[in-house]
């Protein structure tokens, strides 16, 4: 982390593909990082003509992520960061090899395709002398972290019910079979779980992040609405905190009118608190027996963690970018003190390996209860 940006890589997001170009853009806001290579594409055509797109010089357009590592790690101008953006059953492996080369690892979610794979890559990344971020983007907001802080000082008072939503409605009917978003996210194969793991884990991960409790056990029930469809559209879920509050989650892919319904209510013994993502630039907070009030996104709210993540002033909207942007910045930090040997204090701000696991844990237990007619299962 020597020179004025990092130097990193990306597999998958080639032509065709939605998250790549975000982690991009991300990566580039705050002129931390420098795309310097890629394996784009498991297709070798595409993944030449994604790299040639990018800019990205063709001895380091590569058409295989394995090459990529073995040959990056022998330059003296090598990566020093890999970015993630395949289909769910490529994490894993792309992971392993990047953490057991040394190499940082930013990984968009969930972490892998199985809870084992989660497992092992812990393990995995326990011993390498490189560091794992996991992109939960919705936790970078903001007012997000803002409302983290109440619940931490205290401000609402011990926490009781946490409700967290995400529902969508863009696989209400099958997908065409030329839709390369929909094919592989309703593909077990590629993607283990559909619903749950693509933005249920969103849901989970926001719930625990703003409570700050974890969950311990669920009581669920999963669906498959869309007739022949291979994957869970549709997810019910009662939520048991460690800290003692109870919750429910619902996430579905199947609601006609939602876009990106994510939101999150939170009520404590003295007040509440309700955010959401299609309206990020602001956070209601009510006081028990007060009017309910508008808390906006601006420089002075009182949050050094919510105003580093504030590039304009208050009323100027911002939003999924500059979420991202605001963790990959994060990250850039927490590298540059990894490289020292010092851990810095965003580690407990952005997610990481043990986010993951947790994420895998929860659907994994997601499951099971459903299977087993809504019985409580723990994590």
């Amino acid at each position: 982390m020597t020179t004025p940006r990092i130097r990193y890589a990306m597999v998958g997001g080639g032509r065709g593909a939605f998250i790549g170009a975000v982690h991009r853009i991300a990566a580039r806001m705050d002129d931390r990082y420098e795309l310097v290579a890629g394996a784009l594409s498991s297709n070798p055509e595409n993944a030449k003509a994604s790299a040639a797109d990018l800019h990205i010089a063709a001895d380091r357009a590569y058409t295989s992520f394995e090459e990529m590592l073995r040959v990056e790690k022998t330059r003296a101008d090598g990566i020093q960061a890999v970015v993630i953006v395949t289909p769910n059953h490529m994490h894993f492996p792309v992971a392993k090899a990047a953490l057991e080369a040394g190499i940082n690892v930013i990984c968009d979610k969930p972490v892998t395709r199985t809870l084992e794979e989660a497992l092992e890559l812990q393990q995995i990344a326990a011993k390498s002398s490189a560091y794992f971020a996991l992109t939960h983007n919705y936790s970078a907001y903001p007012l997000v972290r803002y409302a983290r802080e109440l619940v931490g000082k205290g401000t609402l008072g011990k926490i009781r019910v946490v409700q967290v939503e995400y529902p969508q409605e863009w696989l209400t009917v099958a997908a065409a079979a030329d839709n390369k978003q929909a094919s592989w996210r309703t593909n077990p194969a590629l993607t283990g779980t559909g619903c749950l793991g693509d933005i249920g884990t969103h849901a989970f991960q926001l719930a625990q992040f703003i409570s700050q409790q974890k969950v311990n056990a669920v009581c669920s029930d999963v669906m498959s609405c869309v007739e022949g469809r291979l994957v869970d559209d549709n997810i019910h879920v009662l939520l048991r905190f460690d800290g003692g509050a109870r919750g429910m989650l619902w996430a579905s892919q199947v609601a006609p009118g939602c876009e990106n319904g994510l939101r999150i209510r939170i009520y404590g013994e003295k007040a509440s608190i309700e955010w959401a993502q299609e309206s990020p630039n602001e956070l209601w907070f009510t006081e028990l027996n007060k009017p309910r009030q508008r808390v906006t996104r601006r420089g002075d709210i009182g949050s050094d963690i919510a105003a580093r993540g504030m590039r304009t002033p208050g009323g100027h909207p911002e939003g999924y970018l500059e979420a991202f942007a605001n963790l990959y910045n994060d990250i850039a930090d927490i590298l540059i003190a990894h490289e020292a040997g010092e851990r810095h204090y965003l580690q407990d701000w952005v997610p990481s390996i043990d986010t993951g696991v947790e994420g895998m844990k929860f659907i994994q237990a997601v499951l099971e209860s459903s299977q087993a007619e809504g019985s409580w299962k723990s994590l």
